[in-house]
C-alpha cells in the first residue's frame, strides 16, 4: 500500500501566506506609525513647552533674586518688586506680575506685545497656590501664549514652606520658536512612524521564518497521524484483502458528499478516519469467520458483529484518531433503528456515520467481490433508492443521489493507487495546516 503522507505543499504554495503576513503586518504596521506619530507629536510638543516654561521660572527666579524681591514682606518690597519686573518684562516673559503673599499685586510691566493681549487673557482671582504650573493659550488671532504661575519662597534653594509671593508671566511665543518647536515634534513624530514601519520590516522575516518552522513541525505531526491511519489500514488489508482500496474509496466517496453537505475542518477530517478505519476492528475477528467463503451463521455473525465494539476500543483515546469513534461505532447502524449494536436511529445517529452508510453500501454494490461480480450504476441506485428512509437518511441520499453518476465514472477501473491519489487530493484540502 503506498504511503499517503508526502503531502507538503510545494514552495509556490507558501506565496500566498507570505503575501497576507506581509500586508497584515504592513498594516499593523501603518496604523501603530498613525496612532504613536501623533502621540509622539503631542509629547513632544508638551516638553518643549515645559523646557520652554521650566526655563522662564528659572531665569525670573534669579533676576526676582538679583533684585531681592523674593522676600516681599519688608518696606522696599514694591519698590524691589517693580524693579524686578521691569526687567523680567522684555526677556522671557511679555507680562510680569509681581503678588505679595496676601495676593496682593505689588508690580505689572509689559511690553508692547504684551499690552496687546492682556485684555485677551481670561481673568482671574488672587493667586493662592504652593506649586508652580503653567498654562497653553490659543488666541483667536492665531497667537500662542505660555503663561506661568510661579509661587515665591525666601530663597531660590526654599521649594517647600511658607509663601512669601507670587510671580505670574505671560510670554507670547515668538514664530522663530514656534518654528523651533514644531521642527522638534515633527522630528520625534516621524521618527516613531519610520520606527513603528521598521519594527514592522524587521519583525516580517521573523514571522515568515517561524511560520514556517511551525508548519513544517504541524506537517510532520500531521503526517505521523496519517502514517498511524495507514499502518492500521494495512493491517486490516492482511486480514481481507479488498479492504485497502475499499477503505480509500468509501473515504472519498464519503469526504465528496460531505463537501456537499458542508462539513469541513475538524468534522471532515474525523469523518475521511474513520471512513478509511471503519472496519479496523475486523482485527480481532477470527480468520476462521472473517475468512469464510460462505454465509456466516447466527453464532458466527454475532461474532462477526463484535468488529464494530472492538474497532471502537482500538480508536477511542488515540488522541488524532479520537474523531474515527462516531464512524467506526455507528457505521452498521440503520436509519430506521435496525441496525447494531446499539440501535439508534434517525438524527441520533451520528452525521458522518449516515453518510459513511451510503458510500459503504454504494462501493460495495458496485465493487467486484470475490462472491460476486460489481452490479451497474442503474441497479446499485435502486437498491439505494429501495432502502431510503429504512437504512439510509433520506437527507444524504438526497444529496449523493445527483453526483452517484461522477463518482462511478471516477471509479470505475480504479485499482487502489488510483483510490490513493483521489483520496490524498481530499487530505490536501481538509488536511491543509
Amino acid at each position: 500500500m503506498p504511503a499517503m503522507t508526502d503531502i507538503a505543499k510545494p514552495a509556490s504554495a507558501h506565496h500566498p501566506f507570505r503575501q497576507r503576513a506581509a500586508r497584515r503586518i504592513a498594516a499593523v504596521s501603518l496604523l501603530l506609525a498613525l496612532l504613536a506619530s501623533p502621540l509622539a507629536w503631542y509629547v513632544a510638543q508638551e516638553r518643549a513647552e515645559e523646557s520652554v516654561v521650566a526655563l522662564a521660572i528659572e531665569e525670573s527666579g534669579r533676576l526676582l533674586y538679583h533684585h531681592d524681591a523674593l522676600d516681599l514682606s519688608g518696606p522696599r518690597a514694591a519698590a524691589h518688586a517693580a524693579a524686578a519686573a521691569r526687567t523680567i518684562a522684555g526677556g522671557l516673559f511679555d507680562i510680569a506680575e509681581i503678588y505679595d503673599g496676601a495676593g496682593n499685586k505689588l508690580a505689572e510691566a509689559t511690553t508692547e506685545v504684551g499690552e496687546k493681549v492682556e485684555a485677551m487673557l481670561p481673568k482671574h482671582g488672587r493667586p493662592d497656590y504652593a506649586k508652580p504650573s503653567y498654562e497653553s493659550l490659543r488666541l483667536a488671532d492665531g497667537r500662542w501664549l505660555l503663561r506661568v504661575f510661579v509661587p515665591l519662597h525666601v530663597s531660590l534653594a526654599a521649594t517647600e514652606g511658607p509663601v512669601s509671593g507670587y510671580f505670574e508671566g505671560v510670554r507670547v511665543v515668538p514664530d522663530w520658536q514656534r518654528r523651533e518647536m514644531f521642527a522638534t515634534a515633527l522630528a520625534a513624530a516621524l521618527m516613531v512612524g519610520f520606527a513603528s514601519l521598521l519594527c514592522g520590516l524587521v519583525i516580517y522575516p521573523v514571522v515568515v521564518h517561524l511560520s514556517a518552522d511551525n508548519e513544517r513541525k504541524a506537517r510532520e505531526v500531521l503526517d505521523s497521524h496519517i502514517s498511524m491511519m495507514e499502518a492500521l489500514g494495512r493491517a486490516i488489508a492482511k486480514r481481507d484483502s479488498d479492504t485497502g482500496a475499499h477503505n480509500y474509496r468509501v473515504a472519498w466517496i464519503a469526504a465528496r458528499v460531505a463537501e456537499r453537505m458542508g462539513l469541513n475542518g475538524g468534522d471532515m477530517q474525523a469523518l475521511i478516519a474513520g471512513s478509511f478505519l471503519h472496519d479496523v476492528g475486523k482485527i480481532g475477528v477470527p480468520d476462521a469467520i472473517l475468512l469464510k467463503p460462505g454465509r456466516l451463521d447466527a453464532g458466527e455473525m454475532e461474532i462477526m458483529r463484535t468488529h464494530v465494539d472492538q474497532g471502537e476500543e482500538i480508536v477511542t483515546g488515540m488522541g488524532w484518531l479520537d474523531g474515527a469513534q462516531a464512524v467506526v461505532a455507528a457505521h452498521h447502524e440503520k436509519w430506521d433503528g435496525n441496525g447494531y449494536p446499539r440501535g439508534l436511529a434517525g438524527a441520533d445517529i451520528p452525521l458522518a456515520a449516515r453518510i459513511f452508510a451510503v458510500a459503504d453500501v454504494f462501493d460495495a454494490l458496485c465493487s467486484k467481490r470475490p462472491y460476486k461480480e460489481p452490479l451497474a450504476l442503474d441497479a446499485a441506485l435502486a437498491i439505494l433508492d429501495r432502502d431510503t428512509g429504512s437504512h439510509f437518511d433520506p437527507a444524504v441520499m438526497a444529496v449523493f443521489r445527483p453526483m452517484a453518476a461522477d463518482i462511478h465514472a471516477r471509479l470505475a477501473g480504479a485499482d487502489e493507487e488510483a483510490a490513493r491519489r483521489l483520496l490524498e487530493e481530499r487530505i490536501r484540502r481538509h488536511f491543509e495546516v
